[in-house]
């Protein structure tokens, strides 16, 4: 996540997730005849940057390549950047699908509900974070809502919900009018509401309490974050459910 102090997934209980859980293993980037019937669609499709610019406009950042079949950040500074990578288009209420994997110390996250606005600088003024993160080679593992999953500096994801650094761990979002989930590896890592009294007051909790946007928006860009440290994702994929989150 951002450094307010560095930087974001809550909760605590098993589930099986939604929609995809118990498809046997497809090639990554695809998407299965039952996939599509059901709406989804590749936000990114393993060979090029198609669908994404930067959070400032634009072509994306250099630093953003393909690798593999996976969308990879090759930043090794540590620190972000503003080369945030967004889609080009927004979304209201939706579920998200997506591999991520981290080398040892590494730190990103999954941007949503983002918005560039007038009187903001930085995507995480604006939009809510899933944590990717390495819990244990990275200072956030120790603070219980920074680990990876959460839903950042505002739930608490189990420690054990990820995998270790160098493995891909599989998470999942899904937005809905008025309320929020997150998964990580089949793990339920956050399930709060949205756009209500509850949520402003989890907000207001928080070290976003001082920017007046964050999480205020019923639709924006996805965005993968430049942290400045190696960060991978791969099989992102999206269905819509509604025009709005609120």
């Amino acid at each position: 996540m951002h450094r307010l102090t560095i930087a974001g997934l809550c909760l605590f209980e098993v589930v099986t997730t939604p929609a995809l859980a118990g498809q046997k293993a497809v090639a990554p980037n695809t998407l299965t005849a039952s996939e599509r019937a059901e709406g989804w669609q590749l936000l990114f499709n393993g060979s090029d940057l198609g669908g994404w610019r930067s959070f400032g406009g634009g072509a994306a950042s250099p630093n953003w390549a393909v690798h593999d079949g996976a969308l990879v950040l090759t930043s090794k500074t540590g620190e972000m950047s503003g080369g945030d990578l967004v889609t080009a288009d927004s979304y209201g209420a939706f579920e998200l699908a997506l591999d991520w994997k981290v080398e040892r110390g590494g730190n990103s996250g999954v941007f949503y509900l983002a918005r560039n606005t007038p009187g903001t600088r930085n995507i995480y003024e604006t939009g809510i974070e899933m944590q990717v993160l390495d819990n244990d080679g990275h200072p956030d593992g120790k603070i219980p809502s920074h680990r990876a999953g959460s839903l950042y500096d505002i739930t608490v994801p189990r420690l054990s919900a990820a995998r270790p650094a160098g493995s891909w761990n599989h998470a999942r979002l899904r937005v809905e009018r008025g309320r929020i989930r997150q998964w990580l590896n089949g793990t339920l890592t956050a399930d709060v509401p949205f756009g209500n009294d509850a949520w402003r007051k989890r907000v207001a909790a928080s070290k976003f309490a001082a920017m007046p946007l964050f999480g205020t928006f019923p639709s924006g860009v996805i965005g993968l974050q430049d942290h400045g440290e190696p960060v991978a994702f791969r099989n992102i994929k999206i269905r819509k459910l509604g025009a709005s989150a609120q």
